[in-house]
């Protein structure tokens, strides 16, 4: 992709170490307590910005400003209103989508070709529940309690929604978790994570300059422990839906028993990814590779647990060797990267210890680990992507989510083996299978427990099609027409006619 602009001079435009404040009830507000955090650059760990370091007193303003939204004017707003508040999102996301982009990849690290790319993605995602914001609708049904009686339901917004979302993806997990809300007339209180907050506060800004009336959408920028850890446990939050690791999932799950409010959780995974011994190698090997190394292994869908067919596996995994070995370690913002950087050098360590685990518990290191050095590299994240040879299921690497650019592969004899094996673990968030024969795809599909399979492909997700796991990986759908019905209540009307 060759850019028509300069990404490194709009990031020194938007973020120069200044203060970032929150957004609550349609102003800029610093935190209650004064605190603020720092945001790095984690390609040379340099200070972008400060944000708001929000707590319980904060979030309590946002859901309070949420809730009188949502009983005030946003209630008048009718369907209509809302497809078009929606679809006026989308245009000023799209205007300002350069932007939005190399906030992102600034503030978290992903290459910016692949952010850029995300276009389609998101201002779809906009666009499509916008179209459902018209189409809501309840059902006439006929009793058998009497003919005289008139029984019907409809379709109501379940209130004040808590929305929690990662680092990895800003932009698209906010909107993924704000646009079906507006769409159905709920309001938002969206925490980002401490360690990528900014674009959300610039989405929220162009919302308010698209429409959307004050406190419909509020951002509280701050810590899990603090300011996530009160929205979830809110009195007055109807509904939580978060995206993140399975350990703090289960926290939320806990956290909304005492008002029983609803909850979404899409979590954690160690997804399989099976080469069959009749797949095109040639097509597979940087699917395969991608479907980890794509944000550096930071996505909850990774196929890291990589299985091929025993009569392929040399063949494999010397052009998947060739293939990250060819691959550039970059700054998300210079162009022609392929690897960005790691969040923050907590998360580096601890993909390095795992490294450091797969080696000792006896997996064959084939290349990568080590950090980059030279110019370009001083201070930042930055890890060469990983290919582990040898690998049996019970090792640590083949078990636990690593959140890295590691990639195990495990050789396999049969299907019946591999499709028993890939279901042994916890998580069920995503599979995929590679294989040229149709009886075959159709048969591993069946078994596969995941919330989502790819044949021949991996990570194609499209705002119609229903997107969640299975087991530790969650409960509840996002994407398609079953991810609104999650942020309505049904109402059953009953009518004596005579």
């Amino acid at each position: 992709m060759t850019l028509t602009f300069d990404p490194h001079q709009i990031a020194e435009t938007l973020y120069h170490g200044q203060f970032c404040p929150m957004f609550i009830d349609g102003k800029d507000v610093p935190a209650r307590s004064g605190e603020v955090l720092n945001v790095v650059d984690p390609a040379s760990n340099r200070a972008l910005a400060t944000v708001p370091c929000g707590g319980a007193e904060d979030v309590d303003a946002a859901v309070a400003a949420a809730r009188r939204a949502f009983e005030g004017a946003w209630s008048k707003f009718t369907p209509y209103d809302r497809q078009e508040v929606l679809l006026r999102i989308a245009d000023v996301m799209e205007r300002d989508w350069e932007k939005l982009c190399v906030s992102d990849t600034a503030d978290m690290g992903l290459p910016l070709a692949r952010t850029l790319g995300n276009k389609r993605r998101v201002i779809g995602m906009l666009r499509f529940y916008a179209g459902q914001a018209v189409a809501l609708h309840g059902d006439v049904i006929e009793n058998s309690v009497s003919q005289s009686m008139f029984s019907f339901t409809t379709r109501e917004p379940v209130g004040v929604v808590g929305a929690i979302i990662p680092w990895n993806a800003p932009t698209a997990a906010s909107i993924w978790k704000i646009a079906p809300a507006l769409a159905t007339g709920c309001t938002v209180v969206l925490k980002p994570s401490e360690d990528a907050p900014l674009t959300p506060l610039m989405i929220a800004r162009l919302m308010q300059e698209a429409g959307v009336p004050d406190g419909v959408v509020n951002v509280v920028t701050g810590t899990g422990r603090e300011a996530g850890a009160r929205l979830a446990e809110h009195p007055d939050v109807n509904k939580v839906v978060f995206t993140g690791s399975t350990a703090t999932g289960k926290t939320i799950a806990r956290a909304g028993v005492e008002n029983l409010k609803r909850i979404t959780l899409e979590l954690g995974g160690k997804s399989p990814l099976i080469i069959c011994k009749d797949a095109d190698i040639d097509k597979a090997v940087p699917v395969a590779a991608m479907a980890v190394y794509a944000h550096s292994g930071q996505i909850c869908i990774a196929g890291s647990r990589l299985f091929v067919a025993r009569e392929i596996q040399d063949e494999f995994i010397e052009k998947l060797t060739a293939f990250a070995r060819g691959l550039k370690i970059g700054h998300g913002l210079d162009e022609g990267t392929d690897l960005g950087p790691l969040i923050n050098r907590v998360q580096t360590e601890k993909v390095e210890g795992y490294i450091a685990a797969g080696k000792a518990e006896g997996a064959r290191l084939v290349t990568g680990g080590a950090r980059p050095e030279g110019e370009g590299y001083d201070g930042g994240n930055f890890l060469e992507p990983v290919i582990f040879a040898d690998v049996t299921d019970d090792m640590t690497i083949a078990r636990e989510e690593i959140f890295g650019p590691v990639i195990s592969v495990l050789p396999f004899d049969t299907m019946e083996e591999v499709i028993a094996r890939a279901n042994a673990t916890p998580y069920g968030l995503a599979a995929g299978i590679f294989t040229r024969d149709l009886s075959t795809a159709h048969r591993t599909v069946k078994r596969l427990k995941a919330g989502s399979v790819w044949v021949n492909m991996y990570h194609a997700i499209d705002p119609a099609v229903p997107f969640g796991g299975l087991k530790m990986s969650g409960y509840g759908k996002e994407g398609g027409v079953e991810h609104l019905q999650a942020y309505l209540d049904t109402k059953a009307v009953w009518i004596q006619t005579e």
